[in-house]
């Protein structure tokens, strides 16, 4: 009897140590699907990678891979700050709420360092960086060739969709699809009768070129066509979403970050393919980056560092989460 219980125990902790194997190597298989499937965290990868980015077509990741032969260099989360520091950000509009997430929780911890956030646009930033007129640009797009030969490098942090946004009185209650909203962003549809809506005119709210999503929208809505210019185009002067969204009225149209409206109650985000932007396989997804220029300037390492750690990645995690709630 006491083999035979033995024999019953050994038999028991086998299956426990194989079922416990079987949950972590889950745990780990999804992970790296997450990475493989365009989840672009610092965990996904050690820094010594070329970086990565989905392939264009992807349901869940449309925009092109940043190229980046040199890679994404990975920065050790800092110990400490020298008091007296301050670095300079600018650029997205598309990022202001992980910049100031990233702030409050590197100022509570370094105690002395400021940071200073803008947000005029990527282009605006990406100027700026180039030249040394701040540490880190901000961007909502990939760096192109001209922009790496200036020594700029960039790392992904975070990924979020472009909504296609209405004012919440319009009466248009339906879907578009990608071609409908390729048509009305270049002026070939320019009632709302012509997608199953009222006899309205179509009035279109753009972004200044300067805007990033601007781009990012040219690139993967209109792929690389160009906005319309017709009499119901508004363009606005700076890249800024609260102006957009306080003119879209009963008969407006614009797109923005999915982060900056979805907590908003004055738009409504509209179904693209029958699918939300809050949904994964929303098709206008894109990379969210900070650009430095290289070599890496100490207040760059500092903050790039403090990105990668666990409290840096707390901020962002909490900054999408109370956008979304």
């Amino acid at each position: 009897m006491m083999g035979m219980s033995q024999k019953n125990e050994t038999t028991a902790l086998i299956i426990a140590l194989l079922a416990t194997a079987s949950i972590l190597g889950g745990g780990y298989f999804w992970l790296q699907s997450q990475c493989a499937a365009g989840q672009e965290f610092f965990f996904c990868g050690s820094g010594k990678s070329p970086q990565k980015s989905p392939t264009s077509g992807s349901a869940s990741s449309p925009l092109p891979p940043p190229p980046s032969p040199q890679g994404v260099v990975s920065f050790a989360p800092p110990t400490s700050i020298p008091s007296g520091t301050t670095i300079r950000i600018n650029g997205s509009t598309s990022m202001v709420q992980i910049n100031q997430a990233l702030k409050a929780a590197l100022t509570a911890k370094f105690q002395g360092v400021e940071v200073l956030t803008n947000a005029q646009g990527s282009d605006r930033g990406l100027e700026e960086v180039a030249r040394g007129a701040i540490d880190i640009a901000a961007v909502s797009r990939p760096l192109t060739e001209s922009e790496r030969s200036q020594g700029l490098a960039s790392s992904p942090i975070v990924r979020d969709a472009i909504a296609v946004v209405v004012g919440v009185k319009n009466p248009f209650a339906g879907g578009l699809t990608t071609t409908q909203v390729k048509d009305i962003f270049t002026g070939k549809i320019t009632s709302w009768s012509e997608v199953g809506g009222s006899a309205a005119t179509i009035q279109v709210i753009n972004r200044p070129p300067i805007s990033g999503t601007y781009q990012s929208f040219r690139q993967e809505v209109l792929q690389g066509g160009e906005f319309g210019t017709g009499s119901n185009f508004q363009m606005m002067d700076r890249d800024a979403t609260t102006p957009i969204l306080r003119v879209l009225g009963l008969n407006g149209i614009s797109y923005a970050t999915y982060s900056q409206i979805a907590n908003q109650k004055t738009v409504r985000a509209i179904a693209i393919e029958g699918i939300l932007p809050s949904e994964p396989n929303y098709p206008w997804q894109r990379t969210l980056y900070y650009v430095y220029k290289e070599p890496a300037s100490e207040a760059v390492k500092a903050f790039m560092g403090f990105v990668s750690s666990s409290d840096g990645q707390e901020a962002i995690f909490r900054a999408n989460e109370e956008l979304q709630k």
